[in-house]
């Protein structure tokens, strides 16, 4: 009998678990709205509570940078049973809680998937490594606790090419950014999500060809 109590006191605790990890909580800022839901009861508030912080720290900001016409209400969802890193689709940004308990520091994870909200490039519009290139750039420029994450880009070397996307094509934006134009992630950014993108935008943007960029970049990778 006793054990037969404990059984449902344990799955009546289980289930109101659940069913508080499923309710999504609201934050709002100004004219920004985040709908967190947590499916995990192992997630740590400070990590929550960083996440919230860092997305109204940078999200608002890229908007106004890149794209004022992206989503005002975006959603969150720390996913259980998703065993990757994190994605975002159509103003939902879905982050693996196994991975928040492996890098409970990597905060700017969500600023790399709100980078992509606000991208909202039409489907197969654009070269994915540029794609990657860009939310990882603007994570670099944006980012809130790279340093506290580990999170680098990282030294050029040649075996590197400049369609290996995430942060090694990052590191080619920031360096072409500073020796070429500075507007140039903006400039590419509109052009994709404007479907207009195309490889004579590097040249016309900087005088150089994207296969010429990368060689000056070969060949003194230091100034970003």
């Amino acid at each position: 009998m006793k054990n037969t109590c404990l059984l449902i006191t344990l799955f009546t605790l289980l289930v109101v678990i659940e069913m508080q990890a499923q309710q999504p909580e609201v934050f709002k800022e100004k004219d920004k709205t985040l709908m967190f839901t947590n499916d995990s009861p192992f997630l740590d508030s400070e990590v929550k509570n960083g996440l919230v912080k860092t997305f109204f720290k940078v999200y608002p900001k890229m908007v106004k940078d890149f794209n004022p016409e992206a989503k005002d209400t975006i959603y969150v969802k720390i996913d259980t049973s998703y065993t990757g890193v994190a994605f975002a689709n159509n103003g939902k940004i879905t982050i693996s809680s196994q991975w928040l308990e492996k890098k409970p520091n990597d905060l700017d994870v969500i600023t790399h998937e709100a980078m992509h909200i606000v991208q909202s490039y039409p489907h197969q519009a654009d070269p994915g490594w540029l794609t990657e290139g860009i939310a990882d750039y603007v994570r670099y420029k944006y980012g809130v606790n790279n340093e506290g994450a580990e999170w680098f880009l990282p030294e050029y070397s040649p075996d590197q090419s400049y369609k290996n996307s995430y942060r090694i094509t990052a590191r080619f934006l920031a360096w072409i950014s500073n020796n070429y134009n500075q507007n140039l992630v903006v400039t590419l950014d509109r052009n994709m999500r404007e479907n207009t993108y195309s490889e004579v935008l590097w040249k016309e943007l900087t005088g150089a060809t994207l296969d010429e960029l990368w060689e000056a970049y070969a060949e003194n990778p230091d100034n970003i």
